[in-house]
């Protein structure tokens, strides 16, 4: 079986290998969230488009303020959005806030927390030598007029919108968003809104298989669940594929009744892998058919996020037009030691705390890849490599945070 690392390379290379450009489509600012762009942003103008204070204080020349205990005659005060016509002279100051326009003849700012009142009610003392630029950010400093802000192929994020809004953009032209069809199968799951019977189980992975559709920046289409017989599995799979993707979750084990890889063998899918050195997860598949990718994927709840958060998430950011970004390991303290036997790579249900600016993870008690409550009360995966199954406590080890939470 191949590495969960080789595995995710697999997705990333045959998804790219289709090479298909997605549409793209205008929309609305405040829908861009998690998009991606399909053009350059650039700027309009200067910006800051005039030189601004970075903090509340005085704006002072700091020819005048070389040593602590200069005294300023306040000439007047500026405050955000407001003009100051004046030039600071020798000796003068202007009482400023932040985000204001730095006065003509200032070229520092100091802070309030840094003065004191003088004899008179227009005097001030400042306590500190002052710098010159000390406060003060100089017009075009940070972007010039035409700069390219935001380059195509860019995921957005809340930065990212700010800096659209900033230029004045209230439309933006993106890549559509990849429609993910998303079907469960078994004849024990029914509806979320259904009171299950005393061997049913609700449909839980269609709810966290659309939230991570979202996540990941596309937009879930909902098949529903296909029952333990090919002829409803295969016209179901086939309205999948009529889609961007099709991701399945259950019926890829050795049972009876697990249908779904001979299923999309007579659809003529073609299959880059039918199984991983991972737990929970083993039984992950992937392959084209019909020249989608399709993601079979099992059917206990852990399993399933988890194989999702490996492998479907890289092929969703190719679909929707930028490249896949890594996979979000972080490093954190092990609190106690851990052991697994099985020769794979396990996704641990575990929490991370911070303790005096330390991350520290703890795995957590759980009764397998159905045990969604547990999964619940963490906010990580601990990940035991197959290189390294023991681990101590106080070991650096790799987390794998739930998207979202960390």
């Amino acid at each position: 079986m191949l590495s969960f690392e080789d595995a995710r390379k697999k997705v990333i290379d045959v998804v790219s290998g289709l090479r298909r450009v997605p549409a793209t489509e205008t929309i609305q600012l405040d829908n861009a969230l998690g998009r991606v762009l399909a053009e350059e942003i650039a700027a309009d103008r200067d910006y800051p488009p005039f030189d601004r204070a970075a903090r509340d204080g005085f704006a002072v020349r700091a020819a005048d303020c070389n040593k602590p205990g200069a005294k300023l005659h306040v000439i007047g005060e500026v405050q955000a959005g407001g003009s100051f016509t004046r030039t600071v002279g020798a000796a003068e100051c202007v009482q400023i806030m932040t985000g204001a326009a730095v006065p003509r003849g200032a070229d520092a700012v100091v802070m309030v927390e840094h003065t004191h009142p003088g004899a008179t009610p227009d005097e001030v003392v400042v306590e500190i030598a002052a710098a010159a630029g000390v406060n003060f950010v100089p017009a075009g400093s940070e972007s010039r007029a035409g700069d390219v802000l935001l380059r195509s192929r860019t995921r957005i994020g809340y930065a990212e919108m700010a800096l659209a809004a900033q230029v004045g953009r209230s439309e933006l032209t993106a890549y559509r968003a990849p429609r993910i069809a998303i079907l469960s199968t078994g004849n024990e799951v029914v509806p979320v809104s259904a009171r299950p019977g005393p061997l049913e189980i609700r449909n839980s992975n269609g709810a966290s298989l659309a939230a991570q559709v979202r996540l990941a920046g596309g937009v879930p289409v909902m098949l529903g669940n296909a029952p333990d017989r090919a002829e409803e599995l295969r016209r179901m799979c086939e309205s999948g594929l009529a889609e961007d993707a099709l991701v399945l979750s259950g019926g890829i084990s050795m049972g009876k009744y697990d249908l779904v890889e001979k299923v999309l063998r007579d659809l003529g899918a073609e299959f880059a892998f039918d199984g991983v050195a991972i737990r929970p997860g083993k039984p992950a598949t992937f392959g084209i058919c019909r020249g989608k990718p399709f993601f079979a994927l099992p059917g206990n709840p852990v399993s399933t996020m988890v194989t999702f958060e490996l492998f479907t998430t890289p092929a969703m950011d190719i679909l929707c037009g930028t490249e896949p970004r890594p996979l979000p390991l972080m490093k954190a303290k092990l609190e106690k030691p851990v052991e697994q036997k099985a020769p794979l790579t396990h996704f641990l249900p575990a929490k991370v705390e911070w303790c005096n600016g330390e991350a520290i993870v703890s795995e957590l008690p759980w009764q397998g890849s159905g045990d969604i409550a547990t999964l619940g009360r963490g906010n990580c995966f601990l990940v035991v490599h197959q290189t390294k199954r023991t681990l101590a406590a106080g070991d650096l080890v790799d987390v794998l945070p739930r998207r979202g939470l960390l």
